[in-house]
């Protein structure tokens, strides 16, 4: 069974009328975009800073308050003490001058000063004329130390042993004096070294222009373990 449409319900009688309304809203919404305009926002100021009054602090001026100076001190008057005297006193104002004068009876007190003696010191001489001389020569005072040399037993223990070199001075008269140690080895050593030096007999004196004078002389002393 065909379908008949009431021709009031036809809609497309209308469709002309419905294309004349789209193109009228299209060409409405066209025209708006073309129309339509953005507004540039002013950013000129973003940066800037306004101007900020910054109130000085004002430092008041203070003055450290000076103490006064003290008040001078009184400068106590001394009074003047006249001493009146009467015109009936005497002063005794004169003075006693013994007469220092000398004349021809003048004894005069002679006052003998004793004179010190000046003591010269000897000179100890390096190099003479005539050297001193030990009893049978350089030989016999190797001889003479090497018997009466005696080996300190410290020493001996502990294995020390070396030359020790003594100094001396032979007098006027030959006898031995001054004795020193140069160069030591070992206090024990250089104690025996010392004793032997000091025991030694009488030398012949040396002289310098036929008169004796003192000598200084070296010796050394070997201290050696067999």
């Amino acid at each position: 069974m065909e379908l008949k449409k009431n021709p009031k319900a036809d809609m497309s009688r209308h469709a002309f009328l419905f294309l004349e309304i789209g193109l009228a809203c299209a060409l409405l919404l066209v025209l708006g975009a073309f129309s339509y305009t953005v507004r540039e926002k002013n950013t000129a100021g973003l940066g800037e800073l306004e101007d900020v009054v910054a109130e000085e602090e004002i430092i008041p001026i203070t003055r450290q308050q000076e103490a006064p100076p003290p008040p001078p001190q009184e400068v106590p008057k001394v009074a003047e003490v006249i001493d009146i005297v009467d015109d009936d006193v005497e002063i005794e104002d004169e003075l006693t001058i013994d007469d220092v004068e000398a004349d021809q009876d003048t004894q005069v007190e002679i006052v003998e000063m004793a004179e010190e003696e000046e003591v010269e010191e000897e000179e100890v001489f390096i190099v003479v004329e005539n050297m001193p001389e030990f009893p049978g020569g350089d030989a016999a005072l190797r001889k003479h130390i090497a018997q009466n040399v005696v080996f300190p037993e410290i020493a001996k223990e502990n294995g020390i042993q070396g030359k020790v070199y003594v100094s001396f001075v032979i007098n006027q008269k030959g006898e031995v004096e001054n004795v020193k140690v140069l160069r030591g080895v070992d206090p024990s050593l250089d104690k025996e070294a010392i004793r032997v030096v000091k025991a030694l007999p009488k030398w012949k004196p040396g002289s310098q222009r036929g008169k004796p004078v003192k000598v200084s002389y070296n010796v050394p002393i070997n201290f050696q373990l067999n």
